[in-house]
């Protein structure tokens, strides 16, 4: 292509607001910093209010086109007890004709597909239509490394992973605890761990590289091992680009309307750093009695907080993720008895929803329980905002981990709060440690000289701003090859 054509790339998201967001950061970042064309596809579940405004105002922005495919019914191949991320590939799965109409109408203009992991499935109609491709893993490189290296787990290890009694070892990088592991192998026998170990293999083998968001010295250790390790690189057989961290920056993802804009009016109103914000995530919810624990919890800390909050859930902790943003019970009727009274001078709660990246870049802000969800995560860290870890579902337990054993910018509860209720005299004890005490001046160092870093990999000539420039000469070169094969 000529050096004056600009580079038009599509993204395919799956539903689920902590896919969506990544993939729209991505293509606002390569539109606003890489100066490339983006067209994101977006799988949606049909299900989720938050997710609509999301699209809504991501298409406002103008920096990137918004293509939505419609929501399939898969209510016949599914029950109440299918797990999340069986739903999700099998949403994914059943869109695969829409998603290959919807890119055909567009394969004149793209040059590339990027995809995320939960949509390699994908990649066969990339490959159909001549276009390089490549997945994009919205989160660090210990979770690929772990996804990887499953494949030799799965045949090594007999039984449940959860039973094991030493931590599962992967060549290169820091072992993982059994409790750890990722939800789809916590039950081998449920469907969603084959699901996982097939979607996820196909993009290791299938794509023309694998861009994570995460930086060189963020994880030294899992990035040279998924480069360098003989067995990971014989399941890998893509390029790895680190190209993070991407999260929202100034931005507004979801519009801001006026019952929004007091939560950061309520800020400028605090002093520098004496806010705990409390949030988790767009899918995670609480026991009725965990809830009940950290409102008092918070209550006895007597800390300032802005507190997002949802119904409670009896039946698992991911169980918002395709029903973001609907409007459940009033926050009195689940929260203890006189709580909004007791702390309406020092706390304030926001039901359902609220702009994350604005709370979290306000200098009012000092400290942030959240539930790992990588997203978050990385928003924390580049805003120099220290953590209480609470992890859900998912990945985050493995993200915990990170954050408190090896970048020291969290703590953490002693006991996984998805294997017993947290109790509010611990809770109080972590919102001050981390808000108050010592350990919470070296959380806070630790997590401002990893911004520094963070800055440094983004900046023009950084680690992951080099990264994307490869992702880039490689689209180039592939689609030089495909014209000149083209042309013989």
């Amino acid at each position: 292509m000529s050096s004056s054509q600009r580079l038009h790339v599509g993204i395919l998201s799956s539903p689920g607001l902590g896919h969506i967001i990544p993939v729209i950061v991505l293509g606002n970042h390569l539109a606003t910093h890489h100066n490339v064309s983006v067209t994101v596809f977006v799988i949606t579940s049909g299900s989720s209010l938050a997710e609509k405004e999301l699209l809504k105002s991501a298409n406002k922005s103008k920096l990137i086109d918004i293509v939505e495919i419609p929501a399939v019914d898969i209510s016949n191949l599914i029950d109440a007890n299918t797990k999340m991320v069986t739903q999700l590939c099998v949403l994914v799965r059943e869109s695969l004709p829409l998603v290959k109409s919807v890119i055909f109408a567009k394969k004149h203009i793209l040059d590339a597909l990027i995809v995320d992991l939960f949509c390699t499935e994908a990649l066969p109609i990339a490959k159909e239509f001549g276009l390089p491709n490549y997945v994009y893993i919205p989160t660090n490189a210990w979770f690929t490394a772990l996804t990887v290296y499953c494949q030799i787990l799965d045949k090594e290890i007999e039984g449940q992973y959860v039973d094991q009694d030493e931590p599962l070892k992967i060549p290169g990088c820091k072992p993982v605890r059994p409790e750890d592991v990722v939800d789809p192998m916590l039950d081998r026998n449920d469907q969603q761990y084959s699901e996982y170990m097939r979607v996820l293999g196909l993009g290791f083998c299938l794509s023309d590289g694998i861009l994570m968001n995460t930086w060189e010295d963020a994880e030294p250790g899992s990035l040279k091992a998924l480069r360098e390790n003989e067995t990971l690189k014989a399941i890998v057989k893509s390029t790895i680009y680190p190209i993070g961290p991407l999260c929202r920056r100034d931005e507004q993802i979801i519009d801001g309307s006026d019952d929004r804009n007091f939560v950061l009016k309520w800020l400028d109103e605090q002093t520098s750093e004496s806010v705990l914000y409390v949030s988790f995530g767009s899918g995670g919810t609480l026991s009725s009695k965990q809830l009940t624990e950290i409102a008092f919890g918070m209550e006895l800390s007597q800390q300032k907080f802005i507190w997002i909050v949802r119904p409670p859930s009896e039946v698992g902790a991911d169980k918002s993720f395709f029903t973001t943003g609907k409007e459940g019970d009033d926050a009195p009727k689940y929260l203890p008895e006189g709580f909004l009274t007791r702390t309406q001078d020092y706390g304030l709660v926001v039901e359902m929803w609220a702009d994350q990246g604005r709370i979290l870049s306000h200098p009012s802000v000092g400290g942030f329980l959240t539930h790992c969800g990588w997203n978050s995560n990385i928003e924390s860290i580049t805003n120099g905002v220290p953590m209480i870890a609470w992890p859900l579902y998912a990945e985050q337990r493995q993200n915990a981990t990170i954050l408190t054993e090896e970048l020291g910018v969290a703590v953490r509860p002693k006991v996984l709060p998805t294997k017993k209720v947290v109790e509010r005299e611990e809770i109080e004890k972590l919102v001050r440690t981390v808000m108050h005490y010592k350990e919470g001046k070296e959380l806070r160092e630790n997590v401002k000289k990893l911004k520094m870093s963070a800055e440094k990999a983004l900046s023009v000539g950084g680690s992951s701003h080099n990264s994307m420039c490869e992702v880039l000469k490689d689209i180039e070169k592939r689609i030089h090859i495909l014209l000149q094969e083209k042309h013989v």
